[in-house]
């Protein structure tokens, strides 16, 4: 049998496409960049990506999807204070937004007019960052091979953070100007103004950081979820059991950090052993109890008083 003989490809990333396929004989051309929705195999082929994603995929586009939608709860909650009735509806508009813009994302990915899509698998860090493995034969030429390795994972988030603002721009402004009233002029529009400030920041975070989220963000949801839970009951001053039931909206709060420690912790484990796995969501209420019961005892005006009594 005639064999093709063909100079290697060189680069992490560089591939030959498959030009014609005849029987079982396949003509691939020079070694470059793979067309999108590829990547190379062992041989340094650019092979279609057939797979889908798998569980910890999705909870990494989970991770990404909440981001702005916390953003959003977050300055919706900031700006509106006590001054007005309308936060709800407003924290039911930015979830009917990202719920929108999430499934509209899905359906307009490969492949289109369906909820699932078809991705590569991530093997490795540099998969993110293909862009710093573009080789250079003769050390005067470079070997353009940027491709998405990692499809559709890297370029899906930013496709649903465009839905996102766009839905926002459409929706948002008409709802906050009709009920809004509680609030001033200059205020009801606050906290749009601060979604195309953190739309920009999510972008660049997204484009620069996107590999190291995607092995880092049940950590990060973990940190962040202790950090904020214990800010946010010193702030209020929760110090009882009682005080949580007779306040519904610390309650949600309380229960919405309990939901992202979990899925932290669901992160982590990948729920492969469930038998091994579920019990560790027992964990999740223990820093909250903990604090509720500790928070008597570290009262800044009690150690101050007992300090001064002791002198």
């Amino acid at each position: 049998a005639a064999v093709d003989i063909q100079p290697a490809c060189l680069g992490l990333y560089c591939g030959r496409t498959v030009l014609s396929v005849n029987g079982s004989v396949e003509t691939y051309g020079d070694c470059g960049v793979c067309p999108r929705g590829q990547r190379t195999d062992d041989n340094k082929i650019c092979r279609e990506c057939v797979g889908s994603p798998d569980r910890y995929d999705w909870l990494y586009l989970g991770f990404m999807a909440m981001l702005p939608l916390v953003l959003h709860w977050f300055f919706i909650e900031w700006y509106s204070g006590k001054k007005s009735s309308s936060a709800v509806l407003q924290h039911l508009t930015a979830l009917l937004e990202c719920s929108v813009a999430a499934v509209v994302t899905l359906l307009v990915s490969d492949p289109v007019g369906s909820l699932h899509i078809r991705s590569c698998r991530v093997k490795k860090l540099s998969d993110w960052y293909t862009m710093l493995y573009n080789p250079s034969p003769d050390y005067i030429t470079t070997v353009h091979c940027t491709h998405e390795a990692v499809y559709p994972l890297y370029t899906i988030v930013f496709i649903y953070y465009a839905f996102c603002l766009v839905l926002m721009m459409l929706l948002r402004p008409l709802l906050v100007k009709k009920i809004a009233c509680g609030l001033g002029r200059s205020d009801r529009f606050k906290s749009i103004y601060a979604a195309l400030y953190f739309f920009p920041i999510l972008t660049v975070l997204q484009a620069v950081g996107g590999g190291l989220l995607y092995y880092a963000f049940p950590y990060i949801i973990l940190v962040l979820s202790l950090v904020t839970l214990a800010v946010y009951m010193s702030a209020s001053e929760v110090e009882f059991f009682k005080d949580l039931l007779v306040r519904k909206k610390r309650l949600v709060v309380l229960f919405s950090h309990w939901l992202l420690h979990a899925y932290g912790i669901i992160s982590i484990s990948k729920l492969d052993k469930l038998e091994q796995d579920l019990p560790l969501l027992a964990l999740v209420p223990a820093p909250a109890l903990f604090y509720l019961m500790t928070a008597k005892y570290t009262e800044p005006s009690r150690i101050l008083s007992e300090g001064g009594n002791g002198h």
